[in-house]
């Protein structure tokens, strides 16, 4: 396996991701106090949401690069 098909798999793989599930979810710690000994902390989610045109161009794109590594054997 080449560079060049593991770049397509991976691309492959993000946009049929991208495609199932439309975003992701990730957790940002934005305050912190300490008090004695009581600690606080807020944590917010943020959602990400990725464009399925996004989603549809990697996965093609993806898709190009192993047929075209076939291709040039």
């Amino acid at each position: 396996m080449n560079g060049r098909s593991l770049i397509g798999i991976l691309l492959l793989a993000a946009g049929l991701l991208a495609l199932a599930y439309g975003g992701f979810t990730y957790t940002r710690k934005t305050h912190d106090a300490k008090i004695g000994p009581f600690e606080v902390a807020v944590k917010d989610k943020e959602h990400v949401n990725v464009p399925a045109w996004a989603g549809a161009a990697l996965a093609v794109v993806g898709g190009v690069l192993l047929v075209s590594k076939e291709r040039s054997r």
